[in-house]
């Protein structure tokens, strides 16, 4: 800490999400002395709270939006490249149900136009499957009026809280000093220039003034509050969104595109971890972003739409649900779902005369990276820097570096059933895990009864990934908050190894379990437990 305020970094990163990793790591890779601070938790707001898809999206097809479909396919060839550990293809049916001629010659348009704009693909081509083809493939749809399915390849990101704790990771190893728990309370002014910011480290329960030459602000669906002290004009720059999900018992085979009876609208039922997820929902939302939460009609409307093609699917059987809302470019007078996925960069000198500042308006987690070399090429350009290309379409993040870790892992005794959880959370970055077991090797203890993984991702959390709450460890590093149970069966020994690393007594371990239930009860509103 006493190092930020004793200097003056080149760039500050306001917000943790995916966008906010990716422009610390693509600039510290540049050279640029970067510091990055959030309010929470890198990535606990909107960034873990998507469909986890890498993908061009179908539907802006019918927004005839080309261009964001053809930058957004080039960009998930890109991250299928340089993060094959956590972006892995995905297998997609669009059944089709008593298509009328024209719907039929639309979608084969459709899946032309989707294979045609991503003429650089890795992934295989779409595929027209008949009735018994499909039935084969996905025996619990409904076969009624089923006259057959589009087959067509997609990749998902199933710990995208991993993508972003790996952005920073490397962003740190390049020099980058990044700070979770950090809340920016106020700009540093020096005439019309933002000089930094004044933050308050929410753990130390302190302020810091952190200085900068630029400052960039990704605080996604929070930006309009973020900026306020710095704009004349009030009207709002974003239209905000609510989306939810249902993560439910494992209820198909496959990833499935489906359209909603009541509106029409295109939503996801997709395996996921040893669950399914259902989502999302698509309606406008007012007030503090981390309030969102699902509502009993959310919950329906996703449950009658997936029960439509999967009428004997466990939909019920809720392990539980999360909520986020998106940041759009704002545009009136058309729908939700209507409003462009694109994202734009807001000049304050440019606009109101405010130097030394940017924001970034909207986006999406398929094209973090493409946004992220366009936003540091600009702040390199108004810091007068020497002109460095952007190296992040070709460096592999830290966890795709290859290594064989089977004969280590055996020698020390972690199985091959931890082994394999490890590897799909932390790629080849499981190594440092399992060295961590041969110093101690009580961290190969399992943690939970219901998860594959060990003691040693605590240990891992809090002294190599910045985790200082047990929402940080069990929900944005290991898997085990992604579970069915969250970890609720196992938290106060959680809370007991946390503690010894963090120094908590007992009283602080009592109050950072009953944090984490307060953390996850939004999400288990709805839970069949």
């Amino acid at each position: 800490m006493r190092s930020l305020t004793d200097r003056t970094v080149d760039l500050l990163v306001i917000g943790g999400g995916i966008v906010g990793a990716g422009i610390a790591r693509d600039a510290a890779l540049r050279g640029l002395k970067v510091a990055l601070v959030e309010q929470s938790d890198f990535a606990a707001g909107t960034t873990s709270r998507p469909t986890r898809l890498i993908h061009g999206g179908l539907r802006y097809l019918e927004l005839f939006d080309f261009g964001l479909v053809r930058s957004d396919m080039r960009e998930r060839e890109i991250l299928l490249r340089i993060a094959p550990h956590l972006v892995f293809p995905l297998a997609f049916l669009l059944p089709l149900y008593r298509p009328s001629f024209f719907y039929q010659l639309k979608l084969r348009i459709g899946m032309q136009l989707y294979d045609a704009l991503s003429l650089d693909k890795s992934l295989p081509k779409r595929q027209h499957l008949d009735r018994a083809a499909t039935l084969a493939a996905e025996p619990a749809l409904e076969p009624d009026g089923l006259a057959g399915a589009w087959r067509f390849f997609d990749a998902q990101v199933p710990l995208v809280e991993r993508l972003v704790v790996e952005n920073l990771v490397d962003a740190s190893r390049h020099g980058a000093v990044v700070l979770n728990h950090a809340r920016a309370i106020g700009y540093i002014r020096e005439g019309a220039r933002v000089a930094g910011v004044t933050v308050r480290d929410e753990i130390a329960g302190r302020d810091l003034e952190m200085r900068a030459h630029f400052t960039v602000n990704a605080t996604g669906p929070w930006l309009d509050r973020t900026i306020a002290p710095l704009r004349r004009e009030p009207a709002p720059l974003l239209r905000l969104t609510k989306g939810i999900h249902l993560v439910t018992r494992r209820a198909t085979r496959q990833a499935h595109v489906l359209f909603a009876e009541s509106d029409g609208r295109l939503f996801f039922v997709l395996p996921w971890l040893d669950a399914t997820i259902v989502g999302t929902t698509d309606t406008d939302y007012t007030g503090d972003p981390a309030d969102a939460a699902p509502t009993e009609d959310d919950v329906r409307y996703l449950q009658d739409g997936a029960r439509r093609a999967f009428p004997n699917a466990p939909f019920d059987d809720i392990y539980f649900t999360w909520a986020g809302v998106r940041a759009l470019v704002r545009v009136e007078g058309v729908s939700e779902s209507e409003v462009s996925r694109k994202h734009a960069l807001f000049d304050h000198e440019r606009r109101e005369g405010v130097a030394g500042v940017l924001s970034v308006v909207g986006g999406k987690i398929t094209a973090y990276r493409a946004i992220a070399e366009e936003v540091t090429d600009l702040v390199a350009r108004k810091l007068g820097a020497p002109r460095v290309p952007s190296r992040t379409a070709e460096l592999p993040l830290p966890g795709a570096e290859g290594a064989d870790l089977a004969a280590r892992a055996s020698a020390l005794g972690v199985g091959d059933r931890a082994l394999a959880h490890l590897r799909s959370v932390y790629g080849s970055r499981a190594g440092l895990l399992i060295e961590a077991v041969a110093t101690d090797p009580s961290l190969r203890e399992p943690l939970c009864p219901h998860d594959p993984g060990i003691a040693a991702e605590l240990v891992h959390a809090v002294r190599h990934e910045w985790a200082r709450t047990i929402g940080d460890a069990l929900l944005r590093r290991t898997a085990l908050g992604l579970r069915a149970c969250q970890g609720l069966d196992c938290l106060d020994d959680i809370a007991s190894r946390m503690g010894a690393l963090l120094g908590w007594d007992a009283a602080r371990r009592t109050a950072e379990v009953a944090a984490y239930r307060r953390e996850i009860e939004p999400m288990r509103r709805f839970s069949m437990e």
